[in-house]
């Protein structure tokens, strides 16, 4: 079975073909500009890599694009679009309607749909690529995977605000958490990695990039989630705020005479280890770089993601009574040795040691703890295109099933 993974965006379209039979990556890519001027890089596993302004006035055309490539005789990996058994879709926003990944027909779109006003800036983004898949490959299996699905089994306690419970029955304001399509896999990959059944351990994963979250995921079950009704919610990030008091932000919008808007794009746009670092940079490589210079704003914003990551990890001890594994992925999780260090500096009551040489490894899955260590910390690469994958053939594999029941 061959999938092809879609990743689709306001201006782009990220995509990837994985053949599941070996779960090998024949042809990964990206369709950016869509719209403005167009540029398209593909890359296949036997070594072809092509990178070139293409005009791509929409995203149908740069799904024909980026089909037209994959069936090239030249520089593609399969013979004709027959060959693509299922398209899996990553959407964001399922709101509490999908706690799985599902088919894509006209009723899911429209419940999508739904969801616009929940993530307006990804859900409408992520339909335009489904509609123009559906326009060229109307008869190929659509499966559409959501980000949300996996906190879905969050409980009311950990998801609901203090706010008047009318305002949740009205208009489903609560925590939805997100990231949950990295946090499935790498939870599942660490207790893999160390032979356990992730029905049996408790694990927080750190997916730690220029967005960030974690999550607490209790025998293969999400209890809780950093991020909230919006990704804003939860960690000091790239660019977003993380946690504020509302309070702060009233007194904020008078002094400066700003309106919602204007506040919405600090907080997501202007604030982070971006704001801290006095507009340096939303970059921790470049961060690291101005602190070794001894630049006190970037040592300072390093130094405030770490506590927050450590008090997030710390109050999801308490709330699974307990953890096995603490996970580090992502852009920052997978490659900051020294952020991981201080993280980890934070937690030596939870019986944790980390080991000096293995914690500047670098490989798929890794475990950075020593033999003294009373939690297992390991750091694993993030795969969000092979969960997607994996979950878009086990719906196909359903579907042939009962089909074969009937």
């Amino acid at each position: 079975m061959k999938i092809l993974v879609i990743n689709s965006g306001s201006s782009s379209l990220k995509f990837q073909v994985i053949d599941m039979s070996t779960e090998q990556v024949l042809a990964r890519g990206v369709c950016e500009r869509i719209g403005i001027d167009g540029v398209f890089t593909y890359r296949t596993g036997s070594g072809i890599s092509i990178k070139e302004q293409v005009p791509m006035e929409n995203h149908t055309q740069a799904v024909h694009v980026l089909l037209d490539t994959l069936a090239d005789p030249e520089k593609g990996v399969i013979k004709d679009f027959s060959e693509i058994d299922v398209i899996g879709h990553r959407l964001v926003h399922g709101g509490e309607k999908f706690t799985g990944s599902v088919v894509i027909t006209d009723e899911v779109i429209q419940a999508m749909t739904e969801c616009n006003d929940l993530a307006p800036l990804h859900n409408p983004a992520n339909l335009i690529g489904v509609d123009a898949c559906r326009q060229l490959m109307p008869d190929t299996l659509m499966v559409g995977v959501f980000d949300t699905a996996f906190n879905q089994t969050m409980e009311p306690k950990a998801f609901l605000y203090g706010l008047p419970y009318q305002y949740y029955e009205k208009y489903k304001i609560r925590r939805y958490g997100f990231h949950g399509i990295s946090h499935k896999y790498v939870s599942q990959r660490a207790a893999e990695f160390m032979g356990q059944d992730p029905r049996r351990v408790k694990t927080i994963v750190c997916h730690l990039g220029n967005g960030a979250s974690i999550c607490a995921v209790k025998y293969g079950k999400v209890v809780d989630n950093s991020m909230g009704f919006t990704p804003l919610e939860g960690l000091v990030m790239g660019t977003r705020s993380g946690d504020v008091d509302p309070g702060a932000l009233e007194f904020l919008a008078k002094k400066e005479n700003l309106d919602l808007s204007q506040i919405m794009q600090i907080l997501n746009k202007e604030s982070g280890v971006l704001g801290i670092s006095k507009n340096l940079s939303s970059d921790f490589r470049e961060l690291k770089d101005a602190e070794i210079k001894y630049n006190d704003k970037a040592a300072m914003a390093r130094e405030i993601f770490a506590y927050k990551v450590a008090k997030y990890v710390g109050s999801y001890a308490a709330a699974m009574n307990g953890v096995d594994n603490i996970v580090f992925t992502a852009g920052v999780g997978e490659n900051d040795s020294d952020i991981r260090e201080e993280i980890c500096s934070y937690l030596e009551f939870l019986g944790i040691h980390l080991d000096d040489v293995k914690n500047r490894e670098s490989a798929e899955a890794v475990k950075i703890s020593d033999g003294m260590s009373k939690v297992n910390v390991l750091v694993i690469r993030t795969n969000e295109e092979l969960e997607i994958a994996r979950q878009a053939a086990e719906v196909a594999g359903q579907l042939q099933a009962q089909g074969q029941e009937h």
